[in-house]
């Protein structure tokens, strides 16, 4: 899976993590920024990391800023995105396995690398269950045409 991954300059360490992460799985990262420590704008690197995603170029994507929240709202703008704000293994899990969620958020001040890589790892590791939430899924995408 080609994994497109992307943070403001608040998650710039947590983001070698996340690729770490990601590349011990076998996949390949898709590195969208932000490359340095100047303040920078979260929806910025959102827009770059959800068109990889909702283009296809992209298998999922994984989103961090210092809350996760701005990203996760600018995504959610995105057509296409299904982005979770995940805060451990079990809604990292739950977001894949009910939401077929396309894009991780992750808070870059709320936890260590040993966390980050598990949240990572599950959610990677975690498939759509489909059955019943595959109508939950298609009326949630459905609300994008409203």
């Amino acid at each position: 899976m080609i994994i497109s991954i992307g943070s403001d300059h608040r998650g710039l360490p947590q983001r070698r993590v996340i690729s770490e992460a990601i590349e011990a799985l076998g996949h390949q990262v898709d590195d969208q920024g932000s490359f340095t420590e100047e303040a920078c704008d979260y929806p910025d690197i959102a827009l770059k990391v959800c068109t990889e995603v909702s283009s296809g170029a992209a298998t999922c994507g994984v989103l961090v800023c210092g809350t996760g929240i701005g990203m996760s709202i600018a995504a959610n703008k995105i057509s296409g995105i299904r982005a979770a704000l995940c805060c451990d293994i079990t809604t990292a899990k739950l977001s894949r396995q009910h939401n077929d969620a396309n894009v991780l958020c992750l808070a870059g001040n709320h936890f260590d690398e040993i966390q980050f890589r598990a949240i990572v790892t599950a959610w990677l590791s975690t498939d759509f269950e489909g059955g019943r939430h595959l109508r939950r899924v298609e009326k949630m995408m459905a609300l994008e045409a409203e």
